[in-house]
């Protein structure tokens, strides 16, 4: 698989992203000449991901580490997980993801779907497969690591009540997987998630 070198548009995540970036760089003492041969990437790089307009590669934040110390490749490393968690998510649903991470309690209700909460990977990989117009391979593995992030929220946020009402015509189109393994998986991640499936 090739890297995307293709520039994202800017949003405000990556905007917030590279300002965090910039912070603890120059809380460092450094400038982007300094920084940027210190963590291997050049200086034009740097200032793109600073300005938003490159996503950060994942190992960045073990480079910050190695030049800024502990502290701010934590703080570096938090917001790197909350721009993954939306990075790969459609502008329209980003204002939702944001209300998700935030909501006390949370009830679904899907009539044509397998709630994107609740999805196994084989089945966020069927349906993003047949999206049209298709997409590069770089982009589906950003879109499906970012539903799976998502998903860190049912674990990371025990006293989050989650409730999930789920049509029976979902539970019977599972995007040409196996409908009853689909089903045990369904109900052994639910399960594992400490969710209650309706009965």
């Amino acid at each position: 698989m090739g890297a995307d070198n293709s520039e994202p548009e800017v949003s405000d995540n990556l905007k917030t992203f590279g300002a965090v970036l910039k912070a603890l760089r120059e809380e460092g003492g450094l400038t982007q000449e300094q920084f940027a041969p210190r963590v291997r990437y050049s200086v034009t790089y740097v200032a793109k991901m600073e300005q938003g307009r490159r996503f950060p590669p994942k190992e960045l934040v073990p480079r910050v580490k190695d030049v800024l110390g502990a502290p701010a490749a934590r703080v570096l490393g938090a917001a790197y997980r909350t721009l993954m968690r939306k990075a790969g998510l459609a502008l329209w649903f980003q204002q939702w993801a944001g209300i998700e991470e935030e909501a006390v309690t949370l009830y679904a209700y899907e009539c044509r779907a397998i709630p994107g909460l609740l999805q196994p990977e084989p089945y966020i990989r069927a349906i993003f497969d047949r999206r049209l117009p298709p997409v590069t391979e770089a982009q589906l593995e950003r879109e499906v690591a970012a539903r799976l992030e998502r998903q860190r929220l049912l674990t990371e946020r025990p006293n989050t009540a989650f409730s999930f009402i789920v049509e029976q015509a979902p539970l019977g189109a599972v995007c040409g997987c196996d409908q009853l393994a689909f089903r045990r998986l369904l109900i052994q991640m639910v399960a594992a998630r400490r969710c209650s499936p309706a009965r």
